[in-house]
């Protein structure tokens, strides 16, 4: 089995519970889960930030299951925020769903190709053999 990631946090940089600075994967199959908003199956965008956060993140989730891996899998999270958000407010809501999994992650505020949108993820995993 493909081992899981492994966080790399230099001493001289800002160590965070919530991210890792980054991520070493063993090489192999690798799936690219492309940006996931906060909607549900008949793909209405959820209200607020904490519901639209949670439900991309299980969207995320949805798509690793389908491909047979999980979080403890992924190497990079992309975090796509409507301008304006606090990010603050957008890594709380991920605690519910995604759990203690550490993974790199980038934050961006962007204006959102959706209108309603709030946050989009998308993620980077590794597959086990």
């Amino acid at each position: 089995m493909t081992a899981r990631p492994t966080p790399i946090d230099p001493p001289g940089l800002h160590a965070s519970p919530a991210f890792a600075q980054g991520m070493l994967a063993q090489t192999g199959p690798t799936l690219y889960v492309g940006g996931q908003n906060g909607t549900d199956a008949e793909g209405t965008l959820l209200d607020g930030l904490q519901a639209q956060t949670e439900q991309a993140l299980r969207n995320v989730l949805a798509v690793l299951a389908e491909a047979g891996t999980g979080p403890e899998h992924v190497v990079k999270l992309t975090i796509y925020l409507a301008v304006g958000i606090d990010p603050g407010e957008a890594y709380a809501a991920t605690g519910a769903v995604w759990g203690a999994h550490r993974t790199a992650v980038t934050v961006l505020a962007v204006t959102p190709a959706r209108p309603g949108a709030l946050v989009e993820i998308e993620a980077v995993a590794v597959l086990p053999d």
